[in-house]
């Protein structure tokens, strides 16, 4: 398969307004910006409005998901994916702090990026770690794409069906494994 038919899944989310763009507005405008760039999207889920992670951090998010292909290799696409958060004044100065945008390439075809040793170093890292370490380097699929509903749930409407490559489970079934209140956390705009 060609990279440019490659399924490509990107995580969208803001809590943080910018001037006179609201969170909404903002990933609008980030849907847009991919397009300017020649990213070809195919498929936009609902937006979500769903609690700061972790709980109390910080005012809800908006989150939602496209699906895109490009030519793009996946190191490229995730540059321009932070370029594109650069445009919208994103800061890195907090682990999981406010963000007036976050663009997460969540796969890449089916691609275990960089290996799957360093995946499953990422996958089973404690939480307590994950809060003050990031990886060096991309790692795909996002290690906790399975934990967290704000990213499964937009997911649930372009790429129901898409398995996790190492987990050999679909964003249907890492959704509904999440339980209830996670999944009631959701709610659509």
């Amino acid at each position: 398969m060609s990279q440019k038919n490659r399924l490509c899944l990107i995580g969208l989310g803001s809590n943080q307004s910018l001037g006179q763009l609201n969170p909404t507005d903002i990933l609008l405008s980030s849907i847009y910006a991919l397009r300017r760039h020649n990213i070809v999207i195919s498929k936009i889920s609902r937006f979500y409005k769903t609690p700061a992670f972790p709980k109390g951090t910080g005012p809800d998010y908006v989150n939602a998901a496209v699906m895109v292909s490009s030519e793009l290799e996946p190191l490229s696409l995730l540059e321009l994916l932070h370029l594109i958060e650069k445009e919208k004044d994103r800061k890195r100065s907090k682990r999981w702090g406010r963000r007036t945008l976050d663009l997460d390439l969540l796969t890449f075809g089916n691609s275990v990026l960089p290996n799957l040793q360093t995946f499953n170093k990422w996958l089973s890292l404690p939480q307590d770690l994950q809060r003050v370490g990031a990886p060096d380097r991309l790692i795909i699929p996002h290690p906790r794409l399975q934990d967290r509903s704000f990213v499964l749930g937009p997911l649930m409407d372009i790429a129901p069906d898409w398995r996790h490559p190492v987990l050999d489970q679909s964003i249907k079934q890492m959704f509904f494994a999440l339980g209830e209140s996670l999944r009631n956390e959701l709610v659509p705009l």
